[in-house]
């Protein structure tokens, strides 16, 4: 076995790299002596002076072991099969080329020759270790073998299904204790871990004639996976889920809803299941909730600009009044609005929420989940809050205009309170409380502030490609009249954005503060174009201003601006 690394030519392999420069070598140093012995790469990760590849790129310079992009690469499935899925997750390694009895295989501790002697014995190959982030073999493992087990476990089915009922076997599987072996239980459990994996949303699972489609929402759109499913299979897939759901098998007549919760790769997941019946059979939808323990989002990390992020930080100052998030379905408003309570939460505030279902559970936040059958309405909660000395209010949502009067009844009685509303644009949302039956001048005094939200997907930076956009239309839509040069997706897009050109998403902001001159034009009955005229007079810059500048500035494609802002 080697020596250890040596920390001082690690920090100057970094330094030559140009991913640090001596300061930075010198700050980590002195971290690294009051730590107590952690290795130098880890304090410095923790720091977050490197990222992990720049910090294996380095060890592959110093220990002369080549650096492996796994998501940039063929993976060769023969390779992947020869090391299973056990062993791979416990050592950390994963076997992605095969060559003449030599397997080449990621790891991210290329000095560990014991795994490595290990491998040898249990593959009969020659072991070729290549440097990769722990980051990326763990990604790689989950999709990889996910993929070959949902192949093996659809034929294991195929087999069956010749000889039994797979739903009278499934029945049977549950009674007598052994479930989790039922090919069924195992497709469902593989689909439900390579969504999560690959940071799915959504999964849609539809009845056609001839197949039954496995569809992810990625990144906001729908993905069809390569899921040869036949049709057979699809009444059996659906019982596993409403058996998970606590939803009534018999009954196929009517849509259902349900809920279950999970545990994969030591992450909490939390999933609401929804079914409709249609002419081929019913069509199931699980959505993928954000896990009740995940760290919840500071307000720094929800992409707004330094201009629009301190105009949120004079609406979150007010110490009462009503702060409104609005946009579709989808737009990111929960994880704002959590943002925005983990940024309140001090342990001298009572915060008190009403949220349908509570999607994350926040430290020191008193969450209560509405329950329409009980008579725990978001009405009738409101209410019950409001004797709870309450400093600062959530509503998950504002659906009536009950809910509406008695929020803006608690913001003008002393209370901050945050809640969402679907509408268009900011300017549409003073407009739509006076619709739901609160006066005008209500809204006036209790309305400090609204941001209004969309979600654009983010360009992949390894392929989009640059062009001149000279479309008069286009040119208009960002207020240009001289040709610009924007970016665009690459067709087929690469490896890194799964071929769709595209990686990421992030939050476009329009954000109304509602100061003395809006609070006259309310009282007075402005119509939404009016309020919006004026609010841009205050400052507002609209959604489309916002894309626009993150179009020219090269981080989206004029696509994503039409989706997101376009009106006739």
């Amino acid at each position: 076995m080697p020596g250890p690394i040596k920390n001082i030519p690690i920090g100057e392999i970094l330094i030559e790299q140009g991913f640090i420069n001596k300061n930075q070598l010198e700050d980590a140093l002195a971290e690294q002596k009051k730590s107590g012995g952690k290795m130098l790469g880890d304090v410095m990760l923790e720091m977050g002076i490197v990222s992990e590849s720049q910090l294996a790129q380095a060890l592959s310079i110093r220990l002369k072991v080549p650096f492996i992009d796994l998501s940039a690469i063929k993976v060769d499935s023969n390779a992947v099969s020869k090391i299973s899925e056990d062993v791979a997750r416990e050592k950390c390694v994963f076997a992605f080329q095969y060559k003449n009895n030599r397997l080449f295989v990621a790891t991210n501790d290329p000095v560990n020759f014991y795994i490595f002697e290990d491998l040898k014995v249990q593959t009969g190959m020659e072991i070729v270790p290549q440097i990769s982030t722990k980051t990326q073999i763990e990604a790689a493992i989950g999709k990889y073998y996910s993929s070959q087990a949902v192949d093996s476990t659809v034929r294991e089915l195929e087999s069956e299904s010749d000889s039994t009922n797979i739903e009278e076997d499934l029945a049977k599987a549950e009674s007598d204790g052994r479930v989790d072996n039922a090919p069924i239980v195992k497709l469902v459990n593989m689909m439900v871990e390579t969504a999560f994996r690959n940071q799915v949303t959504d999964i849609h699972i539809e009845a056609f004639k001839d197949r039954t489609r496995i569809r992810f929402r990625m990144d906001g759109e729908l993905v069809e996976q390569d899921m040869k499913i036949p049709p057979s299979f699809h009444n059996s897939i659906i019982t596993r889920i409403k058996i998970l759901g606590g939803m009534n098998i018999a009954e196929r007549r009517i849509p259902l809803d349900g809920r279950f919760g999970t545990r994969i790769d030591g992450v909490n997941l939390d999933m609401r299941v929804s079914t409709i019946p249609c002419v081929y059979g019913e069509k199931c939808v699980i959505r993928l909730l954000s896990t009740a323990d995940e760290k919840t989002r500071k307000i720094t990390d929800l992409g707004m600009t330094e201009y629009n992020y301190q105009m949120f930080k004079q609406i979150i100052r007010c110490p009462n009044g009503v702060m409104l998030v609005t946009g579709p379905t989808g737009s990111g408003k929960s994880t704002t609005l959590y943002a925005t309570l983990g940024e309140l939460s001090q342990p001298n505030v009572n915060i008190v929420t009403v949220e349908d279902p509570v999607e994350k559970k926040i430290d020191g936040v008193n969450q209560c989940q509405i329950n329409d059958k009980a008579g725990m309405t978001f009405a009738a909660a409101l209410r019950s809050i409001l004797r709870q000395d309450p400093d600062i209010i959530m509503v998950g949502e504002i659906r009536d205009g009950e809910t509406a009067d008695i929020a803006i009844r608690a913001a003008i009685t002393g209370h901050f309170v945050l809640s969402t509303l679907h509408t268009n644009d900011a300017a549409t949302t003073i407009t739509r409380l006076v619709d739901m039956g609160v006066a005008p001048y209500m809204v006036a005094s209790s309305l400090v502030g609204i941001i209004a939200q969309r979600l654009v997907k983010l360009l992949c930076k390894t392929c989009k490609e640059t062009f001149t956009l000279t479309d008069p239309e286009d040119l208009k839509l960002m207020n240009k009249t001289a040709p610009v040069e924007i970016c665009r997706p690459h067709p087929g897009g690469c490896r890194a954005c799964r071929g769709t050109g595209y990686s990421g998403r992030t939050a476009i902001h329009e954000i109304i503060v509602v100061g003395p001159k809006l609070k006259e034009i309310i009282s007075a009955g402005a119509t939404a174009e009016e309020i919006g005229a004026m609010a841009r007079e205050n400052g507002t810059l609209l959604l489309r201003d916002n894309v626009t500048q993150m179009v020219l500035a090269g981080k989206t494609s004029m696509d994503e601006l039409v989706k997101a802002t376009y009106s006739v």
